[in-house]
């Protein structure tokens, strides 16, 4: 339950935020949020993470990331069943990757493409924009990574 829980919140956040930015904003307008290093900026990444894919024709993208989300799903939905009952910090971690996987998918299906609008930048240097999806699938995978090296350090400490 934790790991739908969370997926589902992080689908209707990611989508809530798309949203306003769909009808609040035109394609490539950026209003500074904090001046010279967050700023709201409506782009559209017909790829994944920085644009990687971004040339491949939609016939080919769209099925591959469909299928790249569904091999999650069912990833994350097997991994959970050997979780025992009480370790929840790795359901949490996975129900950020599974909603914001979801998330992604949802823009890809309704538009062909994934809505960006989280702009980070500091004096000259500025990032890839990304969205609220794109964030919860990080945090999720350093839970994930966390754990998991916590878990390399215990075995480690054990004497044998």
């Amino acid at each position: 339950m934790i790991l739908l829980g969370i997926a589902m919140l992080v689908l209707a956040l990611d989508q809530s935020t798309k949203f306003v930015v769909l009808h609040e904003l035109r394609l490539n307008e950026s209003i500074p949020l904090f001046q010279n290093m967050v700023y709201l900026t409506y782009r559209q990444n017909p790829g994944t993470a920085f644009g990687f894919m971004s040339d491949m024709e939609s016939v080919v993208r769209i099925p591959f990331f469909v299928a790249i989300t569904l091999a999650t799903f069912a990833i994350v939905y097997t991994y959970q069943h050997f979780l025992p009952p009480e370790n929840h910090l790795p359901r949490v971690g996975l129900g950020l990757v599974l909603g914001g996987a979801l998330g992604n998918l949802l823009d890809r299906l309704l538009y062909g493409r994934v809505i960006d609008f989280i702009d980070l930048r500091w004096e000259d240097l500025e990032w890839y924009v990304f969205n609220v999806a794109d964030t919860c699938v990080l945090m999720g995978l350093l839970i994930l990574l966390m754990v998991y090296l916590r878990g390399q350090k215990s075995k480690a400490a054990e004497p044998g």
